[in-house]
């Protein structure tokens, strides 16, 4: 990883798109700071789109596709995404799967939900669980004391042993039933709202994160970047981002729009 200073002017310049992770990428210490926030705008407003690709659930998604300076948001690691019209007032939402499918998964994710919480003591449900459409969310550091390491892959051991992705994020582990993840949606999300191909957006496309489940995303785009607390991650991933930020966190983020913006000028 270089350092996000060393980014090329060219290459900073060349950006039309920011695709972010939410938790610890654009938040710092589980909330999102005033400049966080005013960087979306900023990038919004220098013609920029924004994309948060996130593991959040559907209820906080549509309040982020409706509420923040964003074209289109991805959730549950890429269960759905959510694109709002504002001149239309009309929300789009694409699921991977239908709805018969997610109430079929809901059952054998409960079942995984049970023997975590058997097996692994200082596990938790996540408290954003009840908003979530097609997926499961355990919590290992959000909301509990965190979980030695071990803990945290038994989690992810009982998910794969029942037949389920499992993801790791800086707070939870997230488990789902289908072949999707961050990098699909993405691509279906370019591909129907955009009608393009994200591969022939590379060179004009950027994604920021910082944790295991943002592993597709830092593998497929060139310009990837991790903010500066994904030095605490790095022992979990094999594809790491092409550059790193200084900052944690929002403080990253906000050292990521700002080499673009001026960059731009």
């Amino acid at each position: 990883m270089q350092a996000l200073a060393a980014m090329p002017s060219a290459v900073a310049a060349a950006v039309r798109v920011v695709l972010t992770d939410i938790d610890d990428t654009l938040t710092t210490d589980g909330r999102l700071p005033a400049d966080a926030y005013a960087a979306l705008e900023r990038l919004e407003q220098a013609g920029i789109l924004v994309v948060p690709i996130t593991g959040r659930p559907a209820g906080w998604c549509d309040h982020i596709a409706r509420m923040w300076p964003v074209r289109a948001v991805v959730g549950e690691n890429g269960a759905f995404y959510y694109a709002y019209d504002r001149q239309a007032r009309r929300m789009t939402a694409h699921y991977w799967t239908d709805a018969a499918a997610r109430q079929a998964s809901r059952a054998r994710l409960d079942a995984i939900r049970d023997r975590v919480l058997a097996e692994v003591p200082g596990a938790a449900v996540a408290s954003d669980q009840d908003y979530r459409k097609a997926d499961l969310a355990i919590d290992f550091c959000e909301d509990v004391p965190p979980l030695p390491e071990a803990d945290v892959g038994r989690i992810v051991a009982i998910f794969e042993a029942a037949g389920a992705q499992a993801k790791v994020s800086s707070i939870h582990v997230n488990g789902w039933f289908g072949d999707y993840d961050k990098l699909t949606m993405t691509q279906t999300l370019f591909q129907r709202e955009f009608g393009a191909d994200v591969a022939t957006l590379l060179d004009s496309t950027l994604f920021i994160g910082d944790s295991p489940n943002d592993e597709p995303m830092f593998a497929y785009f060139p310009i990837s970047v991790g903010v500066a607390n994904i030095q605490s991650q790095l022992h979990r991933l094999q594809r790491r981002p092409a550059y790193v930020a200084a900052g944690h966190g929002g403080a990253g983020f906000v050292e990521m729009a700002e080499r673009l913006l001026a960059a731009r000028a």
